[in-house]
């Protein structure tokens, strides 16, 4: 089992920035394959960024230079750093995480993942 905890939401300006945090615990070698999902209202839940070990990162084309995943395995903790944030990446923002091999090229964005956090508010104002 893996539990995820996510953190460091809250509401910035447009133009900003905000990294939100995911701590891992629990059997962290459960967690090879995680990703961060957002939820805006009436959208569906769409993949924003995976990091699928040895480096490798996916990003979908509406993030992709404004924003950043990492992982720290000492602290077991994932990040999303958010930069130049827009009105549109108003949402609810999850981490996911699965021990099985969640693909290749974009298709970790889209993975079924085993395990979700409970989810924090990112606002973009204006």
């Amino acid at each position: 089992q893996v539990q995820l905890a996510e953190s460091g939401g809250g509401s910035v300006q447009a133009g900003g920035s905000l990294r939100v945090s995911c701590a891992i615990s629990g059997n962290t070698y459960g967690a090879g394959c995680m990703g961060w999902f957002r939820q805006a209202p009436d959208k569906e839940r769409e993949g924003v960024a995976a990091w699928i070990g040895g480096g490798r990162t996916t990003y979908a084309d509406s993030v992709k230079g404004r924003f950043t995943i990492s992982r720290d395995s000492a602290k077991n903790t994932l990040y999303l750093q958010m930069n130049s944030l827009k009105p549109d990446d108003t949402a609810m923002y999850y981490c996911a995480a699965d021990w099985r091999w969640c693909g290749s090229g974009t298709a970790p964005l889209r993975w079924k993942y085993a395990y979700w956090g409970q989810g924090t508010q990112v606002t973009v104002s204006s």
